[in-house]
C-alpha cells in the first residue's frame, strides 16, 4: 500500500521511503552496469584475489651487502625476517614495542633509518638493508660502536642497537652534526634507562673521530 499524503513516512518534498529505496536500487544497478562496461573486476573475483595472498612467497633481500633468500608470507615484517627467517639470524634489531614507538628495531633502508617492525619484508626487495651487525664486528667496531662502549652509552642494552644505527645514519649524512642536530635525529629512539647524556656524548665523540679520519 502506498503512503498517503498525510502519512508520516512521506517527506515534506513528496519522497516516500518506498520510492527512495526503489531509486537507490536503480542507482546501484546502473552502477553495476557501468562498472562492467568499464572493465572492472566482478565482485565475485574478490575471494580469488584474497587466495593469491595466502601462503609463502620466495624473495631475495640484500642485507648488509649480501643477498639473503627467504620464504615469507606477504604479511611478514622485516623485523620478523631478520630475527627468525635468515640464517644465521640477525637479532641485533630488537623486538620491544612492535608498533613503531621505541626505535629498538631501527635499521637503514637505502641509507635512511626505518623501524623494521613497521616494514613488510616483501616491500624490501631491491633495497639495500643495513642492520647493526653490518656496521662493525666485535673484532672491528665502527666509530659509533666504539664510542658507545667508551662512553658507557648502554644500560639494559635493548635500545642500544637502534641508537647505534640512528647515530650512524645521522653522522654519515653530517659528521659535523652538533648536539641539537643529534638530538633531533635520535628523537625516534627511546631509552627507558635514561642514558641519553652518555648516548649524546658518544655521538659527538664518534662524529669528531669520523671527521678526523675523513669518513
Amino acid at each position: 500500500m502506498s503512503a498517503s499524503p498525510d502519512d508520516p513516512r512521506r517527506r515534506a518534498d513528496g519522497l516516500s521511503r518506498r520510492s527512495f529505496l526503489k531509486g537507490a536500487g536503480g542507482v546501484a544497478a546502473a552502477g553495476s552496469v557501468l562498472a562492467s562496461e568499464a572493465g572492472a573486476e566482478p565482485a565475485q573475483a574478490a575471494p580469488e584475489a584474497v587466495r593469491t595472498l595466502a601462503g609463502e612467497v620466495a624473495i631475495e633481500l640484500r642485507i648488509n651487502g649480501a643477498p639473503r633468500k627467504v620464504s615469507v608470507e606477504p604479511r611478514t615484517t622485516l623485523l620478523s625476517v631478520l630475527r627468525h627467517r635468515v640464517d644465521p639470524p640477525l637479532t641485533g634489531s630488537k623486538e620491544v614495542c612492535d608498533r613503531g614507538d621505541c626505535g629498538a628495531c631501527t635499521v637503514m633502508v637505502d641509507g635512511r633509518t626505518s623501524y623494521a617492525c613497521l616494514l613488510l619484508a616483501v616491500d624490501m626487495v631491491g633495497k639495500e638493508l643495513t642492520t647493526v651487525e653490518g656496521l662493525g664486528s666485535p673484532e672491528q667496531l665502527s666509530p659509533v660502536q666504539d664510542a658507545f662502549c667508551e662512553h658507557d652509552a648502554s644500560m639494559c642494552g635493548f635500545c642500544t642497537p637502534g641508537f647505534v644505527v640512528s647515530t650512524t645514519a645521522c653522522l654519515q649524512r653530517n659528521p659535523g652534526a652538533d648536539l641539537a642536530e643529534i638530538k633531533q635525529q635520535l628523537a625516534g629512539n627511546f631509552c627507558r634507562c635514561g642514558t641519553y647524556p652518555h648516548i649524546f656524548a658518544a655521538a659527538l665523540a664518534a662524529g669528531a673521530r669520523m671527521r678526523k679520519e675523513g669518513r
